[in-house]
């Protein structure tokens, strides 16, 4: 439905459009962290909106946008920030609603505003989910038979540490670890020479589920409060001696980064489009029909803090071929409960090749062959893997008719 205009100025190419409202934790100066609403350029006080009596008629406790997660509104329930969300459009839209008069005392300058990590998250499980990564991937190791036999019949994950998850703009300290050089036999300590990001899309559990039932794929969705960019730092070399037998380990414990902005589900509704074909079928609780993917620009940026950034691929989320209803559905068919704040990544997100200027390559482990072909930056220097002072920057965006709703940006700087 087409909104009209705000009284608000709000960028055109912005992604906190009146269509997004996404929610989010901030602080400004010394006050306590709280929750905020970010439209265009600012961010919504939701405490002092509430305080003020703005929001009287979402029936929500003033101590819920006063606490430092959003883990208490969602637990709330979907229904309840669509509410919100929906209330705040026609506030933001009406020249004479309460929010525009008291404007002054709600609206913060996102650019005065310390962002937090917007949730307690309890558990952190990541999948692996793009058909493409996992080819691309296998083909460093595996030319002839890329993909592991389980692949195409259920969504292989591992679970990832929550502790060390932080919010865009936290600094990601080089990770030390057993690295097996070249053509050795025993394995040397030393920090990570082959440090990378993960471009990923992460879905934020707003509702508990029970232990020892499964969720089923056609409720998944009912769990789900909203999403999130993912960057799931990976230390190659620390994962290649450590991987086998069980997987990845301090290769990933040290660090993920995620956008700190949750956008809900609703929001991203206008978006949907189908995901590519499942062959063979799935088994029967992992059988979803319709349009479950979201359309979602996704890039990825290295800036060296010598010149603009450069930007080095590009891919689109609607080409996972495990859906998030059926990753939910498959973590749950042995009774592992969700809790409200647990997070579901996708893994990493490529795409197809299209012959277009940026390559759809998710990180860098595929982008430069495994270290074999180096990219070229802005500033004349090339990477195979990340280097100390590198930021890397994660974009994501959808936009149909005129409308667009996105994510902001996930940032971290190596040192």
């Amino acid at each position: 439905m087409k909104l009209p205009a705000s009284w608000l100025a709000i960028p055109a190419d912005s992604d906190f459009s009146l269509y997004n409202l996404p929610f989010g934790i901030f602080s400004r100066n010394s006050d306590e962290p709280r929750v905020g609403v970010a439209i265009g350029e600012y961010i919504i006080d939701m405490s002092a909106a509430a305080q003020l009596g703005i929001l009287s008629g979402a029936e929500v406790a003033v101590s819920v946008f006063q606490s430092p997660t959003l883990n208490a509104l969602m637990a709330l329930g979907r229904p309840v920030a669509r509410r919100l969300r929906e209330f705040l459009q026609q506030q933001l839209t009406q020249r004479h609603s309460s929010l525009h008069k008291l404007a002054a005392e709600v609206l913060v300058p996102q650019a005065e505003a310390l962002m937090h990590l917007p949730i307690a998250i309890g558990d952190y499980t990541d999948f692996y989910s793009s058909i493409e990564h996992a080819t691309n991937v296998g083909k460093l190791f595996r030319p002839d038979n890329p993909l592991m036999p389980n692949w195409r019949h259920l969504p292989v994950a591992y679970h990832g540490r929550a502790s060390s998850v932080v919010v865009s703009g936290t600094p990601i300290r080089r990770p030390n670890g057993q690295i097996l050089p070249p053509g050795a036999e025993v394995p040397v300590f030393s920090p990570s020479r082959a440090l990378d990001y993960e471009l990923e899309l992460g879905f934020v559990i707003g509702k508990d589920s029970k232990l020892g039932e499964s969720v089923s794929a056609e409720d998944a969705e009912d769990y789900i409060f909203g999403c999130v960019l993912v960057n799931d730092w990976s230390a190659r070399d620390i994962q290649r001696w450590e991987y086998q037998p069980l997987g990845p380990f301090l290769s990933k414990n040290f660090a993920t980064s995620i956008s700190p902005w949750v956008v809900t589900l609703d929001a991203l509704e206008a978006f949907r489009v189908a995901g590519p074909t499942q062959e063979p079928t799935p088994l029967p609780y992992l059988q979803t029909r319709g349009e479950l993917n979201f359309d979602l620009e996704l890039s990825v940026a290295i800036g060296t803090g010598t010149s603009t950034e450069t930007i080095i691929s590009r891919t689109n989320a609607r080409h996972l071929y495990w859906n998030v209803r059926q990753q939910l559905a498959h973590h749950t068919i042995t009774g592992c409960n969700l809790r409200v704040g647990d997070l579901l990544a996708t893994g990493t997100i490529s795409g197809p090749e299209t012959g277009d200027d940026y390559a759809p390559n998710g990180c860098l482990l595929e982008l430069t062959r495994g270290g074999q072909q180096p990219v070229q930056l802005a500033d004349g220097t090339t990477r195979t893997y990340l280097e100390d002072g590198d930021e890397v920057i994660l974009r994501g965006y959808a936009e149909r008719e005129g409308v667009r709703v996105g994510f902001g940006e996930v940032r971290g700087r190596v040192c």
